[in-house]
């Protein structure tokens, strides 16, 4: 199975969890068997190879993203790197485009797209195997998955297909409606458009090529910038004729809120919480080291961060996004192919971070123009290569650099580390990355 996975947005409304580098998709809050917990691309990917082991699975997602993914995931897993937003269309073409030319996927294979942050079960992934394997038999070149609703919702697009049958032609697409006239569509027998979908990965070349002069997948990505942003629903699935569409009738939410992701938690909270008996239906996800106490709530979620801390109704919790635009702040927490950071504090002229290297990664080797940084390690060992030259630390060992100097750390074992920076220009843009020699005796 060739499954592209589409993983994008910053996810606002799961504010403070979710910034503009750590989406919704990487949030750890699903237990797992050994009682730690996995975040919706861990579960999803996890899903998807115990149903089939050798699938190829592909992320199509943006830069910011990249570290991310590498560091839940492993470096495996395949990534079409969009250098900026172009909406469906374009991310999916590009996506085609790797899987022919960078990953040798032959034209006449089927490719399945989906999001990449459902909560479902293992049916979900077994009908996707399905919809796969339908696309490459089939005569239709797209075959959508229509998801049998279970309540005339506003959020989702719908499917009427010609029939009842559990693979049809589709007599029409709607837009998303109101309540009303959702109520209307399922009476005829519509189906929940989940924006899940398999062709034949020729098909969408073919379209692409058809859309936008390229070569390749490199000339594609050179020129992603200068692309018109479209959906591919109306780039392609509007002016196709031969579609089918298979039903599901699993269970399948879309996580985008608070309110629907606090149904997917087993247990009320998550990290240091207390919810004294008068408390009904609250839920607590708490990432920071200080409890929180819930006395007498109703239908409240609570969660804090160090990116802030809200305390909502639930159903309002779904409002949130107009509200979180409005803040504009320092990324406090964010996960690295080498491991993850965390802002600790903040003063005119400082910035302090707890750095956690994974072992056998380490940071690029870079430098600083406008500020100093010191390394205080307090837990594991590993090896610090400061201008060239490399020295063996461990816990309690302190390193200075001053601006300019070119430095890194290399993690022999899980390596923790406070990181002061101290300078009166302290930014994101201030590093330089170079290239590492090797290390002077």
């Amino acid at each position: 199975m060739n499954i592209v996975l589409l993983s994008g947005g910053s996810g606002k409304r799961l504010w403070p969890l979710s910034n503009d580098t750590r989406s919704k998709q990487f949030i750890k809050i699903f237990k797992t068997a050994d009682r730690s917990y996995e975040s919706m691309v861990q579960r999803v990917y996890r899903q998807i190879l115990s149903v089939d082991a050798s699938a190829a699975v592909t992320i199509a997602t943006s830069k910011s993203q990249v570290s991310a993914i590498h560091n839940q995931l492993g470096t495996d897993v395949g990534i079409s790197v969009e250098p900026c937003r172009r909406d469906t269309f374009p991310a999916i073409a590009l996506a085609a485009a790797y899987l022919h030319d960078v990953q040798m996927i032959p034209e006449k294979e089927s490719v399945v797209v989906c999001p990449v942050d459902p909560y479902v079960e293992q049916d979900y992934f077994e009908a996707l195997k399905a919809l796969g394997e339908r696309a490459a038999t089939s005569s239709a070149n797209l075959v959508l998955m229509g998801i049998e609703p279970t309540y005339p919702s506003a959020k989702y697009g719908y499917i009427i297909p010609k029939d009842k049958e559990n693979v049809s032609q589709v007599s029409v697409f709607k837009e998303k409606p109101d309540e009303e006239t959702a109520k209307s569509y399922i009476a005829s027998g519509a189906l929940w458009n989940g924006g899940v979908f398999a062709f034949r990965l020729g098909y969408v070349l073919k379209r692409a090529h058809e859309l936008i002069a390229f070569h390749d997948y490199r000339d594609l990505y050179e020129k992603y910038d200068t692309l018109t942003k479209v959906s591919f629903d109306y780039a392609v699935v509007e002016h196709e004729s031969e579609i089918e569409v298979m039903r599901f009738g699993g269970m399948w939410k879309d996580m985008g809120t608070w309110n629907t992701l606090t149904e997917a938690m087993e247990s009320p909270s998550i990290g240091k919480a207390i919810l004294n008996d008068s408390c009904d239906n609250v839920h607590v996800v708490n990432e920071l080291d200080v409890p929180v106490l819930c006395m007498g709530l109703k239908d409240v979620v609570v969660s804090a961060s160090p990116e802030g801390i809200l305390v909502s109704d639930k159903i309002q919790s779904s409002y949130i996004k107009p509200f979180v635009d409005e803040i504009d702040q320092q990324i406090m927490f964010a996960e690295k192919s080498w491991g993850s950071f965390r802002v600790i504090d903040i003063e005119e002229g400082s910035m302090t971070i707890k750095v956690t290297l994974n072992a056998g990664h380490k940071m690029n080797y870079h430098s600083h123009e406008r500020r100093d940084e010191i390394w205080t390690v307090i837990d594991g060992q590993g090896r610090t290569i400061i201008d060239g030259v490399e020295k063996a630390v461990t816990a309690g060992d302190v390193i200075a650099m001053k601006a300019g100097t070119p430095h890194t750390i290399i993690a022999d074992t899980p390596l923790q580390v406070i990181e002061v920076q101290i300078g009166m220009d302290i930014s994101v843009g201030d590093k330089k990355k170079l290239d590492l020699q090797m290390p002077k005796p």
